[in-house]
């Protein structure tokens, strides 16, 4: 109330000493706004952030945020979500194009403990890149022929991308990884 009828009584007085006034409120105004996504303005790192819901075997439901570009199972950790040991093997390929596949000599998956099930119907699982062989061969070794899915992926070969917000994965009952 005080700044407002000072600035009245600033303005009624000297035209330009209200000028610079309203000037400085309207900066600071300006800048106690909350942060929000524009279309045209500048691009920012909520841009880059979705929201991917895991669920535990237990039944419990999660809500975590991910990083477009991350895997998967890089997300999970961040956010404390234990999905046992990763899969820490480099890609072998990535498919650039309908008539292009870069080899990439990564060693692949290397193990079969991060198992978990995509949500089908998510447009950003049809955008990710399908499994490689030798992902498939490790969910075979490491998993029984029933708890294997169309929707099965290992988390640290699956990369978040833009479209996957909104996105549900199950994340099945740990394999036994402690026995030395």
């Amino acid at each position: 109330m005080l700044s407002s009828s000072l600035i009245r009584f600033a303005r009624s007085t000297a035209p330009a000493a209200g000028k610079r006034l309203s000037a400085m409120t309207a900066r600071r105004t300006m800048a106690s706004a909350p942060a929000v996504a524009t279309d045209n303005g500048p691009p920012s790192v909520f841009d880059k952030i979705v929201k991917i819901t895991i669920i535990d075997p237990s039944g419990a439901r999660r809500v975590i945020p991910a990083m477009v570009g991350q895997t998967l199972y890089a997300a999970c950790d961040m956010n404390g979500v234990d999905l046992g040991p990763a899969s820490v093997g480099a890609p072998q390929q990535k498919v650039r194009s309908s008539t292009w596949t870069e080899p990439l000599y990564g060693e692949g998956a290397t193990s079969g403990f991060d198992h978990v099930l995509l949500q089908g119907n998510n447009e950003g699982v049809k955008l990710a890149e399908p499994p490689h062989s030798n992902e498939i061969k490790m969910l075979e070794d490491y998993w029984d022929e029933d708890e294997i899915f169309p929707e099965s992926r290992l988390a640290s070969m699956v990369q978040v991308n833009h479209k996957m917000d909104g996105l549900v994965v199950y994340v099945p009952d740990r394999l036994c990884d402690d026995i030395p």
